[in-house]
């Protein structure tokens, strides 16, 4: 379950619905390294895993409808974007890099929405004041309402994360910061936070750790449930043989990271690589614009001829 704010009093009152409501329903409180297409990465048969990996899922679908000319003009749109020193060359780095920002648009567009909202005077940065009155203004306003404790309860924790995105401690937070602020686990210097507010949601009887019973409890609500569900049970045994790594019967703060937060293999990096070996036609280790262009088919072709009146024209790029 990624832990966003939009605002974080609306995401913590969706997510208690939701939990009520679908007792069969399994929470996966698992911040995955993004898997950069659910297609089979088989080059002989088709790019169709490379299109989703270099232009996101959704973009992916909008080029196979084009024509090879607008995909190879779009493409050379993406490789100025792409080439961010200007120096003629896209590094493995560049490509890395624009991979992660392909697989990640819905969280600038996320962040671009509240930051709109938040940034009161329009200077450029969002205040924890700013923040504060916008989010929590109505309850500032009326501090003995019924729902005042539990909302007071939530902005000391939004404090608490706002301090530590601010990373110079002026209480002001620039996009960047603001960014860790909204998506922490996306940052590696905030993933401390997001391990203390996943134990603080699970932790019900309040001694610093995860038992076996608030785990599942976490993930599955028993009520007017006879039997559990097949994978309940495998959730059992995945917790007594994979996440107590110390078999002490709980999870402390290192063994909920690594649940959490597993570190698992860079899919951006090796997609990355893969591009650039498959295109860098004089193997210097770097791609030109015409090499990346002479391989169109590999970044974003569609072998589709017949388009007629289903050509799609976005203004992105």
């Amino acid at each position: 379950m990624k832990m966003e704010l939009r605002p974080l009093a609306l995401c913590v009152a969706l997510c208690v619905v939701y939990v009520t409501s679908k007792p069969m329903e399994k929470k996966d409180r698992v911040h995955h390294d993004p898997q950069l297409s659910d297609r089979e990465h088989d080059d002989n048969e088709n790019f169709d895993y490379d299109h989703d990996a270099f232009l996101g899922q959704e973009e992916a679908k909008t080029f196979d409808q084009l024509t090879p000319e607008e995909s190879k003009e779009r493409l050379g749109k993406i490789v100025d974007k792409i080439d961010e020193d200007k120096n003629g060359f896209v590094t493995t780095e560049e490509m890395k890099k624009w991979i992660k920002f392909a697989q990640k648009r819905w969280i600038y567009y996320d962040v671009d929405q509240q930051w709109r909202g938040h940034d009161l005077n329009e200077d450029g940065l969002v205040t924890w004041e700013e923040y504060k009155n916008a989010t929590y203004g109505y309850i500032l306003d009326d501090p003995d309402s019924e729902d005042s404790y539990n909302y007071k309860q939530m902005m000391s924790r939004d404090e608490r994360r706002f301090k530590m995105a601010d990373q110079d401690g002026d209480l002001i937070a620039n996009k960047e910061e603001f960014t860790a602020f909204l998506h922490p686990e996306e940052y590696d210097y905030m993933k401390d936070i997001v391990v203390v507010e996943t134990m603080e949601d699970i932790d019900k009887n309040g001694d610093g750790f995860i038992d076996l019973e608030e785990y599942i409890g976490d993930m599955y609500n028993h009520e007017g449930d006879p039997e559990e569900p097949e994978w309940v049970k495998t959730e059992r045994e995945q917790f007594i043989e994979f996440r107590d790594k110390n078999k002490d019967g709980k999870m402390d703060k290192d063994e909920t990271r690594d649940w959490i937060l597993p570190s698992d293999y860079d899919h951006a990096e090796a997609e990355a690589k893969h591009l650039v070996y498959e295109s860098d036609a004089d193997k210097d280790g770097q791609l030109t614009k015409e090499e990346i262009i002479n391989k169109y088919d590999l970044f974003v072709g569609s072998q589709a001829t017949d388009f007629g009146e289903a050509l799609v024209r976005h203004d992105e790029f």
